[in-house]
């Protein structure tokens, strides 16, 4: 019976693998757990589900950089936005945009928010979109909004929290 089974399963084309998924742990420059990202496949780039708290209310820059490393006080150890096309910064440049580029995040007044992006172009499997590459990449919360335009940043301000991203 239990080899009928198996067989079946194996047969049965309508039996999938699990998606592949990562995940982040953001922190702040103190080490302590202020928020969680989930990334799973989406429509043209990879979905990221971000949440925080005691976080300062109001709009947040928040991107996928370049380099797994979360090291503070400042966190520049993530490197610059993931950005594997070469593009410009900002989602409202007209010459198209980093890959790790994403919509500010809104925090309300009790330090809660909660957002859901795609990274476009990016990809939790092989290839040149890979938020895998070699070295990693992480995702930071910015103090300031970012502005959607000025290159290579957006002048989000300071790194308050950072996640490696990990499967």
């Amino acid at each position: 019976m239990r080899v009928a089974l198996l067989a079946v399963f194996a047969l049965c084309p309508f039996v999938a693998a699990a998606a592949p998924s990562a995940s982040a742990t953001l922190r702040d420059v103190q080490g302590k757990v202020v928020g969680s990202a989930t990334m799973t496949p989406g429509e043209g780039g990879v979905k990221i589900a971000v949440s925080v708290s005691g976080v300062a209310p109001g709009l947040h820059g928040f991107h996928v950089h370049a380099v797994g490393k979360c090291e503070g006080p400042d966190f520049k150890s993530a490197g610059g936005h993931f950005n594997p096309a070469a593009k410009e910064h900002g989602l409202e440049n007209p010459k198209g945009s980093h890959a790790g580029d994403m919509p500010n995040l809104s925090v309300g007044p009790d330090g809660s928010g909660k957002g859901e992006f795609l990274a476009r172009g990016a990809s939790l499997d092989a290839g040149p979109g890979s938020l895998f590459p070699d070295g990693g990449t992480s995702v930071v919360l910015h103090a300031a909004p970012d502005d959607m335009k000025s290159d290579p940043a957006g002048n989000a301000g300071a790194r308050i929290a950072c996640g490696v991203v990990a499967r």
